[in-house]
């Protein structure tokens, strides 16, 4: 077990946790969407509506890397209602939508500071895109028709691909080390973003194989969601969101 301490909370102890572990986070996220179904789907419908955008031009990296750059930002603040909603159903106190948006003003600072952190990462996979993008087709920013019509993928060789995915799933892993705690414990601790993120690092290192398994089940569901044309999710957002919270109680003590 390690120990992390910051002035002003109380010490986070990093448990160690079985691989079934995330599996059990899911069972217990479904029963918090289940138990307040107009909420936590509110949340799925936001985010869907958001990832439409991101559908439309789907075929294009400069308007996928753009997307992606402005939701790392809003991201954690939708997370941040879900996790109050799961908080407050622990401690059987009754919250609705409206009330769940009181995390977001109660820790604004250390919510928009961890999301910057994120949008940095998001500007670093911006640039990678327009770099790729120059290089496969000798513009940074093509026309609005070969955007939409013209087919990026179809230009572009497999070492390029296999690139821009490379470069992509490093992105995602260090976005994913950084966030596996870290909303919840702002939230519930009250702590600052540095303090989050550097117990999310802890967790993720201190429990790796059991955090491989959920790094892997929450690429599934939200390929899942993809796929279904953001249809799905609208559930798999806030079962995620709901998850985050009982991952955060398991591995933090």
């Amino acid at each position: 077990m390690a120990t992390l301490t910051h002035s002003g909370i109380s010490p986070l102890n990093i448990k160690g946790v079985s691989l079934n572990r995330p599996f059990i986070w899911l069972r217990q996220g479904w029963d918090d969407l289940r138990h307040n179904p107009a909420a936590s789907l509110a949340y799925g419908f936001i985010v869907s509506a958001l990832g439409a955008l991101l559908l439309t031009f789907w075929s294009h990296p400069y308007f996928i890397a753009a997307d992606i750059t402005g939701f790392l930002l809003v991201g954690p603040m939708f997370t941040a209602g879900l996790v109050q909603l799961s908080r407050c159903r622990e401690r059987g106190a009754p919250v609705g939508f409206g009330d769940s948006l009181s995390a977001l003003g109660d820790h604004r600072d250390a919510l928009v500071r961890f999301a910057l952190g994120l949008l940095v990462i998001g500007a670093v996979w911006f640039a990678a895109s327009t770099i790729m993008m120059d290089m496969a087709l000798g513009s940074a920013a093509p026309g609005v028709t070969e955007t939409m019509w013209s087919g990026m993928l179809y230009h572009v060789s497999t070492a390029q691909s296999l690139s821009y995915v490379g470069v992509g799933g490093i992105l995602a892993a260090i976005v994913f080390t950084r966030s596996v705690v870290a909303v919840p414990i702002i939230i519930d601790r009250d702590a600052d973003a540095a303090t989050a993120v550097r117990a999310s690092y802890g967790a993720t290192f201190a429990d790796l194989p059991a955090m491989l398994v959920w790094a892997a089940l929450i690429v599934a569901l939200v390929a899942f969601g993809f796929i279904t044309m953001l249809i799905g999710m609208i559930v798999v957002f806030p079962l995620l969101g709901h998850a985050t919270w009982h991952a955060y109680r398991d591995l933090i003590g």
